[in-house]
């Protein structure tokens, strides 16, 4: 099509992608709507993503075609979403086509009334009838078909699923206690793949929040499985195809058990999410090579995702030069041929074999052990792994001289959030002063450039443009990834930006009623329902993060009301803990910190000196999830409280381990401080269970 599309002013990428298509596509707003009730037709919402392979076929094969698009127009308004951009609507109707079909993903094609009320709905829908799919033209001429001769039947059907969708979750008869700790480790222990390691069956994505939930109690004496379980997955994904051997990161999910052959899509939530995993199971188990991934995975974040503004971009697309994964994967004469004389030793470690592991190209994944190979060649473990990085070298030059796969460049506030977050703290954990610098850089554009002049928070930024008001999930993991920067640097402005937004954040979403919160604010335009997230979904739920947020201030400042808030949260999500324990991982690890009571930690000190240094080295050489930690120089507390009336002794850097802001007496001898920090604080039954 040579004239553009209304998708011609967008912002998002994605929609970008569609502006010169066929279809007479609308943004979401009024406009559309008016256009469905004047016209008296459906419409036809399409929901995607960039990064979204599916949706770049559907999109080939039926978006792009004329006659398909003839057939749109003239029976429907086409309605086209970014679900980055809005969350708010993929997931209002990534609910009803779940509860339509029993099934949903991406894309997400609903068919709505022209008051926005869903009645029919999938996800990918092929040209041609295949695999137990209708053809989507088939689809199209049926559902135009029942709203002309079946229109009061087909309102009744939306007006109902509407009123489901709006009703609010049942809330618990009591607060969350351990009980429901042990419900979700019992669910993950069940569905854990004993031979490959995650949870489930194939798809299989990167837990990141049961894999945290079950870092959090690995010291419970009824939870044995647990460090086995994470330690397992992340070997196993480390080794996998999703994990790009040779750039780093993580792709979206495998469509096999084995981790072995990805969706090639890498998303910035997942890399940020699984860097700060991979630091934090670092320090739980002391391996170099867990800290490897680590670095590994936040230097692709770094470099492949930061943007020159100091943000970082959502994504990576699966596909290049019109094909799935072809930037990453290899012929075996490409692979001969970019290794070399490495070829011989390092085929069987990297999986390389002629037939391939994907239509006949290779995925390069972890196969075999270097000890393994070196045995079988008569050789040492050391020579082998010379030829896997001469081999990964030479294939890293040749992928460099390929199309790189597009970039979806507009900078989402919750993920820069998790970003900040997971850069700012493995920066100290690993002492990798670049990943520090680069989180101060994201958080002042974040603070700069998504925002309003009134401070509202905005939900995404491109090339200078973005006006969607952010969402729950942004304040809650922007203001995290302020909590954490404070941590790492000490300055004091990040606190304070960082309470801001939590204080924002109860004004604009809390629930008055019940507790929780909504996912949109009371400043946002109404539609069918106001969704209440409590499943991790992929990235951690609105409540969660909300929650975790909350718990941080409450530690930092000693107000009850923050700790109060956080726990109408859990018992907002009670029923979940019993019904569905998996989809609350996250909030369950939040509330593993929450039932075990939180030490607080202030340091007081000039930054350079090096007790300063050794006391903090100390805090940070565990994975201590209940530890909260503040520092200054002794001269200004920042309006920090728990640094208040905390002084450096006879001059020296002096540390205060608290609880309740009640503290032990001071010490300034790092030993005596872990001594300190060893101790474990134990529930009233007198030792840290995850049940009853």
């Amino acid at each position: 099509m040579d004239t553009p599309n209304r998708l011609a002013a967008a912002v998002s990428p994605y929609l970008l992608a569609h502006a010169r298509d066929p279809v007479d596509w609308h943004e979401w707003g009024d406009e559309a709507f008016a256009a469905a009730r004047r016209r008296d037709v459906p419409i036809l919402l399409s929901v995607g993503y960039s990064a979204c392979h599916w949706c770049h076929v559907m999109a080939r094969e039926s978006f792009s075609d004329p006659a398909t698009a003839e057939l749109i127009n003239r029976s429907f308004v086409a309605v086209k979403v970014d679900r980055e951009e809005r969350p708010d609507l993929d997931r209002i109707y990534l609910d009803a086509v779940t509860a339509l079909t029993g099934r949903a993903g991406w894309p997400l094609t609903a068919f709505l009334t022209p008051s926005g009320e869903p009645f029919f709905g999938g996800t990918y829908f092929p040209r041609e009838a295949r695999h137990g799919l209708p053809a989507f033209t088939a689809v199209l001429a049926a559902v135009s078909e029942a709203w002309r001769g079946r229109r009061s039947e087909v309102a009744a059907a939306g007006a109902a699923l509407a009123r489901r969708l709006a009703s609010p979750p049942p809330t618990a008869d009591a607060d969350p206690g351990p009980d429901a700790l042990g419900a979700v480790y019992r669910a993950l222990e069940r569905d854990f793949d004993p031979v490959h390691g995650g949870f489930g069956e194939a798809p299989k994505f990167p837990p990141a929040a049961a894999l945290e939930f079950l870092l959090r109690i690995t010291d419970a004496s009824d939870a044995p499985r647990a460090a086995p379980m994470v330690q397992a997955t992340l070997a196993a994904m480390a080794d996998g195809g999703i994990h790009d051997q040779i750039g780093g990161g993580f792709s979206r999910y495998a469509v096999d058990r084995r981790w072995l052959v990805p969706h090639f899509e890498k998303m910035l939530y997942d890399n940020a999410l699984l860097g700060r995993l991979y630091t934090r199971a670092a320090q739980v188990t002391g391996d170099p090579g867990v800290a490897g991934v680590a670095r590994t995975t936040l230097d692709y974040l770094v470099d492949d995702l930061g943007l020159p503004d100091g943000g970082f971009a959502a994504s990576e697309d699966a596909d290049s030069e019109g094909e799935e994964g072809r930037f990453y994967v290899f012929t075996w004469a490409e692979f001969l041929a970019a290794s070399g004389d490495a070829a011989s030793l390092a085929a069987p470690v990297l999986g390389a074999a002629p037939e391939g592991n994907f239509e006949g190209r290779i995925v390069l994944h972890r196969a075999r052990p270097a000890e393994a190979v070196a045995r079988d060649a008569g050789t040492d473990s050391a020579e082998v792994e010379e030829a896997v990085v001469a081999a990964l070298e030479g294939l890293r030059a040749l992928r460099a001289n390929r199309v790189r796969p597009e970039r979806d460049d507009k900078a989402v506030a919750a993920w820069n959030g998790l970003a900040i977050r997971a850069l700012a703290e493995s920066a100290t954990v690993l002492g990798e002063p670049r990943y520090l610098e680069a989180a101060v850089r994201a958080a002042r554009f974040a603070l700069a450039e998504l925002r309003r002049p009134d401070g509202r928070l905005l939900r995404s930024r491109r090339a200078g443009r973005g006006d969607v008001p952010a969402f729950c999930e942004d304040y809650g993991a922007v203001a995290l990834g302020l909590f954490a920067l404070f941590r790492a640097d000490g300055d004091p402005a990040w606190f304070d930006q960082a309470g801001g937004l939590v204080e924002d954040m109860i004004d604009l979403f809390g629930d008055g009623t019940d507790g929780g919160f909504f996912a949109t604010g009371r400043d946002a335009p109404s539609l069918i329902a106001r969704p209440l997230n409590l499943s991790d979904h992929p990235t951690p739920s609105d409540n969660a993060l909300a929650a975790e947020a909350l718990l941080t201030l409450a530690a930092y400042t000693g107000e009850a009301r923050y700790g109060e808030r956080a726990a109408a949260v859990f018992r907002v999500a009670g029923r979940l803990f019993e019904g569905a324990p998996t989809a609350v991982a996250h909030l369950a690890g939040i509330l593993a910190v929450a039932l075990a009571p939180a030490r607080e930690l202030a340091v007081v000190g000039p930054a350079g000196h090096p007790t300063t240094a050794a006391l903090l080295a100390v805090a940070e050489e565990s994975f201590r999830p209940d530890l909260f930690v503040a520092w200054g120089d002794g001269h200004c507390d920042g309006g920090i409280p728990l640094l208040q009336g905390r002084v450096a002794l006879e001059g020296r850097p002096t540390a205060y381990l608290c609880r309740g802001h009640t503290c032990t007496g001071p010490t300034m001898d790092a030993a005596e401080l872990r001594r300190l920090l060893t101790r474990r604080f134990r529930l009233s039954d007198g030792e840290r269970r995850v049940g009853p």
